[in-house]
């Protein structure tokens, strides 16, 4: 069965001491990414680019740049471009619409959190009619973040069930599963059929045997609540969290082929239009 990773990034991590030297260039972490993807028989990636731009993180042009001017990347690898309230201008959100309308990106993403703003500040709503008026699904980080000034009260998962109640025609993805807060994301799944979660980042590194078993309790448990993983993504939050390491605790949930299926493929495929 084809496998879809709607959750990685071209970030260096400072912290990941494996990336300083590998990752220096942003044609590396390309390579790396590939090279993962090849190594795991992953069939394509959605990267996300970043809530700021800096000399580890490249923007969203930067990404599509060097994607789009490769014919066989660009059937590997979708974009997903960040928009901030602090990061960025109106004239970013313009070029976001170009991109839509070309094609060249997937989808948006608000990192709240990581900016100290609610999803349903209404600055936020122009992003979201974008993605109501090309079709395609808004990620919001939810949960625990890889950053110390981040607040953690702006990314609680609750808070999307405003903005799925008040849009109802958007999708909306929240990343991470709103982790540690996952029963509060199984309801606001539940309740809201407009809202998908992934399950990326739930790790720095690779998974170990307590973290693993604790997750995959808790996974099967919002599966026991909400029904089969019909709005569930499959996404690794590579290169934080290892591609090798998370298919590996995706088989420790011992799904059904069906199951299986949707998760690592079909809702991806469905919610992002591949």
């Amino acid at each position: 069965m084809p496998i879809i990773d709607c959750h990685v990034h071209l970030n260096k991590y400072d912290k990941i001491r494996s990336q300083v030297k590998k990752f220096r260039s942003l044609e590396n972490r390309v390579d790396a990414l590939l090279q993962s993807m090849n190594e795991n028989s992953v069939d394509y990636s959605i990267v996300i680019s970043s809530y700021m731009v800096d000399a580890n993180r490249p923007s969203t042009s930067q990404i599509v740049d060097i994607i789009d001017k490769n014919e066989n990347i660009r059937d590997r690898i979708g974009i997903v471009a960040s928009f901030t309230i602090d990061n960025h201008t109106e004239e970013d959100l313009k070029q976001c619409r170009i991109w839509l309308k070309d094609g060249l990106i997937k989808g948006m993403k608000l990192y709240c959190g990581y900016e100290h703003y609610y999803p349903y500040d209404k600055k936020y709503q122009n992003v979201y009619d974008i993605c109501m008026e090309y079709r395609v699904p808004v990620m919001i980080h939810t949960g625990d973040a890889y950053s110390s000034t981040a607040k953690l009260r702006y990314a609680h998962p609750l808070n999307i069930d405003d903005i799925a109640v008040d849009n109802p025609e958007l999708r909306i993805v929240m990343c991470h599963l709103g982790n540690p807060w996952i029963a509060d994301c199984q309801e606001v799944l539940y309740k809201n059929s407009n809202v998908y979660s992934d399950i990326s980042g739930l790790v720095v590194g690779d998974f170990g045997l307590l973290s693993a078993t604790r997750y995959v309790s808790q996974i099967n448990d919002l599966l026991n609540y909400v029904g089969k993983p019909h709005r569930l993504l499959y996404g690794s939050d590579w290169p934080i969290s290892n591609m090798d390491s998370y298919l590996g605790f995706v088989r420790m949930l011992e799904l059904d082929e069906d199951s299986y299926d949707l998760m690592m493929s079909r809702n991806t495929k469905n919610i992002f239009r591949l």
